[in-house]
C-alpha cells in the first residue's frame, strides 16, 4: 500500500473512532481497538481496551470533533504512527479543547488495529480545510 492510501485508509479508520456511533458500538470498538490497546488521555488518565469497552454504553453526548495535519510515519512492517492534530467544535462553529494526537495502528489478518493513542493538550491552531 503506498503512503497516500495508507494515510487515507489510517485516517477514515481513526475518525471513525471520533464517531458518536462507533464510539456506542462495543463490537466496532473490539473491532478497532487491540486486545494490548494502552491509551494515554488529554486529560492524563490512562485507559486500556477494556477499560473503553466497560464504558459503554456511553450515555453522554459526544463533541463534534474536527481533525487536520494528519501524517503517517511507518515505524516497522505493517506498524505505523499516525499523527493529527484535533479540537473540539462549539455550536457557533469555533474550536476550542486543541489537542496533537498520535496513534500506532498494526495491521493483522483482522486489518488495521489502534494498539496505542495519546492525546496533548496544545496551544489553540487555526482550522485548515483539510
Amino acid at each position: 500500500m503506498d503512503n497516500m492510501s495508507l494515510l487515507s485508509t489510517l485516517r477514515k479508520l481513526e475518525c471513525e473512532l471520533h464517531q458518536p456511533k462507533c464510539r456506542g458500538d462495543r463490537e466496532r470498538l473490539a473491532q478497532l481497538l487491540a486486545s494490548g490497546f494502552r491509551e494515554f488521555g488529554r486529560s492524563g488518565a490512562s485507559y486500556t481496551r477494556d477499560d473503553t469497552l466497560a464504558m459503554l454504553p456511553l450515555k453522554i453526548e459526544a463533541p463534534q470533533i474536527h481533525a487536520q495535519d494528519f501524517a503517517v510515519h511507518e515505524l516497522a512492517d505493517s506498524i505505523v504512527l499516525l499523527t493529527y492534530r484535533s479540537a473540539h467544535i462549539d455550536s457557533s462553529g469555533e474550536l476550542f479543547r486543541h489537542t496533537n494526537r498520535s496513534s500506532i495502528w498494526r495491521l493483522s489478518s483482522a486489518g488495521w488495529q489502534m494498539v496505542f493513542h495519546q492525546g496533548t493538550p496544545t496551544a489553540p491552531f487555526d482550522q485548515s480545510a483539510t
